[in-house]
């Protein structure tokens, strides 16, 4: 990120506050809902990844330590429902994406950026649309869910913004007290598997800037734990819908300028 202008750095620093706020706040989403503002800053991929897998991995840990450690104050977890993770399909569903991860990683680490960011934004439009229009993904058999989970993997193994699809499954086959925690631990086991890629890769995974960009996702994170609090116990189809109308106008507005930059 050499050469950006201060205030190219200021917007980096917000958006990541944004990206710690959505991953806390709602279980999911901390890339895929920065990843459009931050490419319309540098439209770069994989300068971003890399930062927004790092601190997946910290904040993906720190919350389901901190829910395990929650269930052994209340006494343990005396069964499989009590525990605050679902192992039992977190395994299953892993069986299911690893292959497509693996395809994925490929992928990103051979596509040329403007393709990348291409996908990622088409991703991102068909995702905020569903929200915007109330409608979104949801699995209903056997069938679906094997082909979302495949998609999500390999989704999450080009750009870490597979999240939609997934939980689109996990939300139907986990309880609810169970999902977010379940969500964060299957975070950190593919993001492991992406960090390892970036660095066999010798991809540069922009060390230097974790030392100001997560005290702002730190920020962000402790914001949205409040937020979190308050969506589990209302309704927020309103918010949801916000969000998706933004999130497909920043999208298309990155789009065409990434097509128009390209042609």
């Amino acid at each position: 990120m050499a050469g950006l202008e201060w205030y190219q750095f200021a917007l980096i620093g917000l958006i990541f506050c944004w990206s710690g706020f959505v991953r806390s706040s709602l279980g999911f989403g901390g890339a895929v809902l920065a990843l459009p503002f931050l490419l319309l800053v540098v439209n770069e991929p994989l300068v971003f990844l890399p930062l927004i897998a790092v601190h997946l991995l910290i904040f993906s840990s720190w919350i389901a330590w901190r829910g395990h450690r929650q269930v052994q104050l209340a006494g343990g977890a005396a069964t499989a429902q009590d525990s605050n993770i679902d192992w039992r399909y977190l395994g299953h569903a892993l069986s299911i994406m690893i292959v497509p991860k693996l395809i994925g990683v490929v992928g990103l680490l051979t596509l040329p950026g403007n393709i990348m960011t291409t996908v990622i934004f088409i991703i991102v439009i068909v995702y905020g649309a569903s929200y915007a229009l109330n409608r979104p993904f949801k699995s209903k058999s056997r069938v679906v869910d094997v082909t979302l989970l495949a998609l999500g993997g390999y989704v999450s193994g080009t750009s870490l913004i597979g999240a939609p699809l997934i939980v689109a499954v996990f939300a139907s086959h986990v309880a609810k007290h169970q999902l977010r925690d379940t969500l964060f631990v299957l975070w950190f086991i593919l993001v492991v598997i992406k960090m390892v890629s970036f660095v066999i890769a010798g991809v540069d995974l922009q060390l230097v800037h974790h030392l100001w960009l997560l005290p702002c996702a730190l920020v962000g994170h402790l914001v949205g734990e409040r937020v979190h609090r308050y969506l589990v116990g209302a309704r927020s189809e309103v918010f949801f819908r916000v969000l998706g109308v933004v999130l497909v106008l920043v999208s298309v507005v990155g789009l065409l300028s990434t097509l128009s930059s390209s042609s």
